[in-house]
């Protein structure tokens, strides 16, 4: 188990570094490269598009094939997304790109969980469960870190070596990925498996008509997956954005990076209190003061000079929401449906981010990314203020 583990954790640590080495820099990279903020905006919706229409089939694919072939095939097409978009010149090109990276989201999301959950399940030590996955976190914001400042500066010098040191990380989890010890928890169930399509179909029945039992049964599990993917679409809208917004007011790739590898830092931080804080304040302080202190950092960018103070201020919702949002749910869904539970948060939040990040790029293009700012602003305070009303109504 302890082979299995530490493979695991260098897996993570990887995986953060190729997650995070472009991401503070693609935006910035797209725009060099002539690239309209609509246009941004339109690639980012097709990810999520994407990622929407596939995170069922790439499921089936990790139960069918293994979480290890999974994670395996994610590598590679998010190595294969990074070259064509350093060397694509085309927007449709870039389609490609993105459809890819999404691809290799969708093949990692869920397969992941799957594989350490079951790795332990077979060692008898499935009661480590969250201790591994703090580590985990722990691990990716490490790497987040590292990578965000190693990115800006690299970035700084020539964009090339931002995306070849993304690439070579990606494939440095794939070479990883090749020593992961499949657990055979399910293999006689595998051997009874029909089709593909087969699996696909009966995945998709199975995820629509058994989610809808749990979210009527338990509608609080609804109101906590609109809760936080709402407020993760909205921080990941800031994120990306204020890479152009940082950039236009004359900030290297490099100062950014830095920007960037604090918000990591102080999530971190968060993420290894929220145990504690929560405690504190109680489930409904936390409810309440996630999406009130969200709207103080979207406002504080908009309106003052100080954008990168607030938005690095915002870093400590996301480190309150991951792990305790994680928590609730997971207290609410039955086991053998949590998996399709799951599958619908990460459809909520691309959902959001269909609707919202076009628009704001959008408003960048015609007006102003102060203007776009004060818009997701807007947009966030029209969200929280009945979201807030509801949440008063509710039981304790």
């Amino acid at each position: 188990m302890r082979y299995r583990r530490n493979v695991g954790l260098a897996y993570a640590f990887s995986f953060s570094l190729s997650l995070s080495f472009t991401h503070g820099i693609w935006m910035i990279f797209l725009a060099s490269q002539g690239f309209s903020l609509v246009q941004l905006g339109l690639l980012e919706a097709i990810f999520h598009v994407t990622s929407f229409l596939m995170e069922v089939p790439t499921g089936s694919v990790a139960d069918i094939w293994g979480r290890k072939a999974s994670r395996i095939a994610g590598r590679l097409c998010y190595a294969l997304s990074l070259i064509f978009m350093f060397h694509s010149t085309t927007f449709l090109l870039q389609v490609v790109a993105f459809i890819l990276s999404a691809l290799g989201y969708n093949l990692e999301s869920g397969a992941g969980d799957a594989l350490l959950y079951d790795s332990l399940l077979l060692d008898g030590e499935e009661g480590r469960y969250i201790k591994v996955k703090g580590n985990d976190e722990l691990i990716n914001q490490i790497g987040s870190i590292l990578s965000f400042l190693l990115g800006g500066y690299l970035a700084s010098l020539d964009f090339g070596l931002a995306f070849y040191a993304t690439a070579g990380s990606a494939l440095a989890g794939f070479c990883i990925a090749l020593f992961f010890i499949e657990p055979e928890l399910e293999k006689e169930e595998k051997r009874k498996k029909t089709s593909v399509f087969n699996n696909v179909l009966i995945s998709l029945k199975s995820q629509i008509l058994d989610s809808g039992k749990v979210f009527k049964k338990k509608p609080r599990i609804g109101f906590f997956i609109l809760f936080s993917e709402s407020l993760f679409a909205f921080m990941v809208c800031l994120f990306f954005y204020l890479q152009n917004h940082w950039t236009n007011l004359g900030f290297s790739p490099a100062t950014i990076g830095v920007v960037f590898s604090l918000h990591a830092a102080i999530a971190a931080l968060f993420s290894v209190k929220a145990h504690a804080i929560e405690k504190r304040i109680g489930q409904r302080g936390l409810l309440v003061g996630c999406p009130l202190m969200l709207l103080v950092t979207l406002w504080g960018v908009a309106l003052t000079p100080y954008s990168m103070v607030f938005y690095v201020l915002c870093a400590s919702i996301e480190g309150l929401l991951i792990p305790t949002i994680s928590t609730y749910l997971n207290q609410l869904i039955p086991s053998k449906f949590r998996a399709t539970i799951l599958s619908f948060q990460s459809m909520a939040y691309s959902l959001f981010m269909i609707a919202i990040f076009p628009l704001v790029g959008f408003v960048g293009n015609v007006a102003s990314l102060n203007h776009a700012f004060v818009l997701l602003s807007a947009l966030a305070t029209l969200l929280v203020i009945p979201y807030l009303v509801m949440l008063s109504k509710q039981k304790r």
